[in-house]
């Protein structure tokens, strides 16, 4: 048999898709199809030489999307003609009458 599975004791991250992953290497040449992949029923990643090559391949294809960053509108400050003051009257203020 030209195929080996490689069991990784603390587990290889699952797909995007939520599938288990098997470590394969294919004892074979690399020019005839050999190498280290991970596979999954849906998936698989290219054969290479080390295994720390496929697995990293293998999280950085199945590595959980990120949600776009919400961008807040900026708040503009107001525009200073549009600022009106008014002198307000204290109480026992009265009045002042022109005339």
């Amino acid at each position: 048999m030209t195929q080996r599975h490689i069991c990784h004791p603390e587990g290889l991250p699952k797909c995007a898709a939520g599938h288990s992953a098997r470590h394969i290497h294919d004892l074979r040449g690399l020019a005839a199809g050999g190498g280290h992949f991970i596979e999954c029923q849906c998936q698989a990643s290219r054969r290479h030489p080390e295994p720390d090559a496929a697995l990293a391949e293998w999280r950085r294809i199945n590595r959980p999307f990120r949600s776009a960053r919400r961008v807040l509108p900026a708040i503009a400050a107001p525009a200073p003609d549009t600022v009106v003051q008014m002198r307000l009257l204290m109480p026992g203020e009265g009045r002042v009458d022109s005339g």
